[in-house]
């Protein structure tokens, strides 16, 4: 199995528990207050997720001695 493979399947695991979550959500008895400790973990969880698969995709900035910080621009010789 290759990296690309593992991140494909993180992404629909990730996908998945999303779903289900939303799921739970939806199917939440209300009045929901906004002290329902149960309710707020479960907006949390989405949160994290949705971070999660947006982190997967972004692009990440490596520093090289030739740019050693973002947008710094390419030095070229």
């Amino acid at each position: 199995m290759s990296y690309e493979d593992c991140l494909t399947v993180a992404r629909a695991e990730l996908a998945t528990a999303r779903a289900l979550i939303q799921d739970e959500l939806r199917a939440y008895p209300t009045p929901v207050s906004g002290c329902d400790a149960q309710y707020n973990h479960l907006i949390g969880l989405r949160g994290s997720i949705t971070d999660a698969l947006r982190s997967l995709d972004a692009p990440r900035f490596v520093a090289t001695p030739r740019t050693p910080e973002p947008f710094a621009g390419v030095e070229s010789r």
